[in-house]
C-alpha cells in the first residue's frame, strides 16, 4: 500500500512539474512572437526615420510644441543611439537597407573618438561603432573604439578615483549615475589591448561609485560633485529627480544596468551583489506600477498621475534579463519575469507607437529632465536603442 501511495504521489509530483515546465514554454513562445512582431514594427519605423533624418543630424527625440523631429550632432551623448539601433534591427532582419545606413551614421559619429570633452564615449560610441565590429568584424572599428577608451580615459582622476563626468554646474568634480554605462568601452578595451590601465580604471570608478552614490536602501544619488585635491565627497544631489533625496528612475536603471555589466566583465561578485540589491529595490518599491514601467521618479510629485518613463521601463527590462542569467532559483525567476513583463508592457499600445506615427521612434512616453522641462513625455532614442537590445536579449535567452 505504502508503494502504491508513493508511487501516486510521485505520478502528482511528475505531473504538476510537467505542467508548471508546459505553462513557461508556452509563455516564453507567446513572448518571442510579440518580440518579433515587435521588432519587425521597428525595423518598418527605422526605414521610415531613416528618409527623413538630415544627413549631417542624428534623430533624437520630438518637440513638444510643434510635434517635430529634434536632432543631435555627433557630439551629443545621444548620437550613438541611431546606428546603434539600426546595428540590431540589422542583425535581427538582415536588411541591407539598414545596414547601409547604420554603415553611414557609423562613420559620421566616429570622430568623436578623439574628443576628451566628454563622459560619453561609451554611449556615443561603443553603442555604434562597437555593434559595428561586433557584427561585421571590420578592425577599423577596433581602431575606432581603442582610441575612445585611451580618450575617455583622460577623464579619470585617480585622487577622486572616478571619470569625470560634467566639465559645466556647480561642481568641482561631478560624477553622475549615467557614467556607470560608458565603463563597458574600457573593459571592452581591457579585452582586446590587455591594457591594465583600462580595467584599473573602470574598476576604480565602479568601486568608487558603489561606496558614494548608494544610500542606505540602495537607491542612488544622480550626481556627487568630489574635491579633486582630496577626493571627499561635497555634494549628493539629484539633478534630474524630483529632489536631492528621491531616487530617480532612470539613474535607478543605470545603476542596475552597470553592476551587471560590471559583473560579466570582471566577475567580481560585488558587482552581482550590488547589482541584486539595485534590481530588489525597483522591484520592491511601494509605487513601481503594475506594469512595471516606473514613474520619471519613484518620489515624483502627483503619483498616481505622474508621467512615465518608458526608458527607465528599457534600460531596466535589459539589465534584468542578463541579472537573471547570473542568479539562480526564485531569485533568478523574478528578474526574468520582470524583465519580461517590462517589455510585454512596452510592447504594448499604451508604449508603443503606430507604424508612421511618433516621427518613426518605437516608443512613445518618456521623461528626460523634468525639472528642467526638457523632452517630457515624448520618444527618446536611447529609449529605442535598450527596447531594441531588451527584445533581441530575450529572443536569445529564452530558447
Amino acid at each position: 500500500m505504502k508503494k502504491l501511495q508513493l508511487l501516486f504521489c510521485g505520478l502528482l509530483l511528475s505531473g504538476s512539474i510537467t505542467t508548471v515546465y508546459a505553462q513557461q514554454s508556452s509563455r516564453k513562445q507567446q513572448m518571442t512572437e510579440l518580440a518579433n512582431k515587435t521588432l519587425d514594427l521597428a525595423v518598418r519605423q527605422y526605414k521610415l526615420m531613416m528618409q527623413h533624418v538630415p544627413d549631417s543630424m542624428l534623430p533624437r527625440t520630438t518637440n513638444n510644441a510643434d510635434g517635430s523631429l529634434v536632432t543631435a550632432k555627433t557630439g551629443w551623448w545621444t548620437a550613438g543611439f541611431y546606428p546603434g539601433t539600426l546595428w540590431y534591427l540589422y542583425e535581427y532582419s538582415k536588411d541591407n537597407t539598414l545596414k547601409q545606413e547604420a554603415l553611414k551614421r557609423t562613420a559620421q559619429v566616429e570622430k568623436e573618438k578623439d574628443n576628451k570633452g566628454t563622459h560619453d564615449l561609451g554611449f556615443m560610441l561603443y553603442c555604434s561603432a562597437g555593434n559595428a565590429y561586433r557584427i561585421t568584424k571590420d578592425p577599423k572599428y577596433k581602431d575606432v573604439l581603442l582610441t575612445s577608451a585611451r580618450s575617455l580615459s583622460t577623464r579619470f582622476n585617480p585622487k577622486v578615483g572616478c571619470i569625470k563626468s560634467w566639465d559645466h554646474g556647480k561642481w568641482e568634480f561631478p560624477v553622475i549615475i549615467d557614467n556607470m554605462m560608458n565603463l563597458e568601452l574600457l573593459t571592452w578595451a581591457t579585452r582586446v589591448s590587455k591594457d591594465p590601465s583600462f580595467d584599473h580604471i573602470a574598476r576604480t570608478h565602479a568601486n568608487t561609485t558603489m561606496k558614494h552614490h548608494f544610500r542606505p536602501d540602495y537607491s542612488s544619488y544622480h550626481v556627487i560633485g568630489y574635491d579633486t585635491t582630496t577626493g571627499a565627497v561635497l555634494a549628493r544631489n539629484t539633478h534630474q529627480g524630483a529632489n536631492d533625496t528621491s531616487a530617480w528612475s532612470r539613474g535607478q536603471a543605470w545603476g542596475l544596468y552597470g553592476y551587471t555589466m560590471m559583473y560579466r566583465e570582471t566577475k567580481d561578485k560585488a558587482y552581482l551583489e550590488q547589482a541584486k540589491h539595485i534590481a530588489d529595490f525597483i522591484l520592491g518599491h511601494p509605487r513601481m506600477p503594475e506594469d512595471l514601467i516606473p514613474y520619471w521618479d519613484y518620489d515624483a510629485p502627483g503619483i498616481p498621475n505622474a508621467k512615465r518613463d518608458a526608458s527607465a521601463g528599457a534600460v531596466a527590462a535589459s539589465a534584468l534579463l542578463e541579472l537573471s542569467r547570473y542568479t539562480k532559483g526564485e531569485v533568478s525567476s523574478r528578474y526574468w519575469k520582470a524583465g519580461e513583463k517590462m517589455l510585454e508592457s512596452l510592447a504594448s499600445p499604451t508604449y508603443l507607437a503606430k507604424e508612421g506615427e511618433n516621427n518613426d521612434f518605437i516608443l512613445m512616453h518618456s521623461v528626460g529632465s523634468l525639472p528642467h522641462n526638457s523632452e517630457v513625455d515624448v520618444p527618446l532614442t536611447y529609449a529605442d536603442y535598450y527596447f531594441v537590445e531588451a527584445l533581441l536579449r530575450y529572443k536569445q535567452w529564452a530558447k
